[in-house]
């Protein structure tokens, strides 16, 4: 993803260079001309969001529901919680189908930031924005969930696999939560046998594509699903509080 914007329109380049040589630098300020460096939002982030928001009270359901999960540790349900909300949340997007659209970030006129800019320097730095390359990666994730076309079982089962990650570190009980992937697993394998008895190569093939949601980075996830709605807030905390239902008056565990 080498950037292109110094070949692709030089003129560009060198207009902005000269008409922002008196803003503040910064990432805010470097707006890329690439294609797949351009920063995008939401097309429908009321709709989006509330559809993302609905899947992740699905996801702390299943948690919630999953007796094997409250025996383990305090420490080491966070920790799994730490590492695995993500691939988690988007095995629920999968499952409920959910589709959106990005646009390009809207970009404030060059005036209107030079203008602006010493008012910018007194307010709270802007937050990176998801890049367009981040987000097609994660829809070709979801796309290869749906061609796979998994049953509500498989789904369950293939979560609790997910979920159970003994490589997490600092887990007090690793192998426990071993041997309770080896279950979620065979599970797995045992649902998928009658289902697809043709296809012998399934169940190595939906583990290798679930996998795969693990190099999806929590700050994309958070910033295009949910920073819209939560803010500055730290997501995991939030989903602490749903999980333990942790009051107001309550320090998060």
């Amino acid at each position: 993803e080498r950037c292109q914007c110094r070949g692709e329109d030089k003129r560009t380049a060198i207009l902005y260079t000269l008409l922002s040589q008196n803003l503040s630098p910064g990432p805010a300020h470097q707006r890329c001309l690439c294609h797949q460096r351009r920063t995008v939002c939401l097309r429908t982030p009321r709709v989006t969001c509330q559809a993302a928001s609905n899947v992740l009270v699905k996801t702390i359901s299943f948690l919630k529901n999953l007796p094997s999960f409250h025996l383990l540790p305090r420490e080491d349900q966070l920790l799994l919680l730490d590492g695995c909300w993500v691939p988690l949340f988007l095995l629920g997007l999968a499952q409920e189908m959910v589709t959106f659209e990005v646009m390009e970030t809207p970009a404030p006129s060059m005036l209107k930031r030079i203008l602006l800019d010493g008012q910018s320097k007194r307010q709270e730095p802007e937050r990176a924005q998801p890049t367009l390359a981040a987000v097609q990666r994660l829809q070709c994730c979801l796309n290869t969930f749906w061609s796979l076309d998994l049953s509500p079982k498989e789904y369950a089962y293939l979560k609790g696999a997910v979920l159970f990650n003994p490589d997490v570190p600092g887990l007090r009980a690793s192998p426990y939560i071993e041997s309770l992937q080896r279950e979620a697993q065979r599970a797995l394998q045992e649902v998928l046998q009658p289902l697809h008895p043709e296809d012998r190569g399934r169940f190595a093939r939906v583990l290798l594509i679930a996998s795969t949601l693990k190099s999806i980075p929590p700050a994309l996830v958070t910033d295009l699903f949910f920073r819209p709605v939560i803010g500055n807030a730290d997501i995991l905390e939030l989903i602490a509080e749903m999980l333990y239902e942790i009051t107001g008056g309550q320090p998060a565990p």
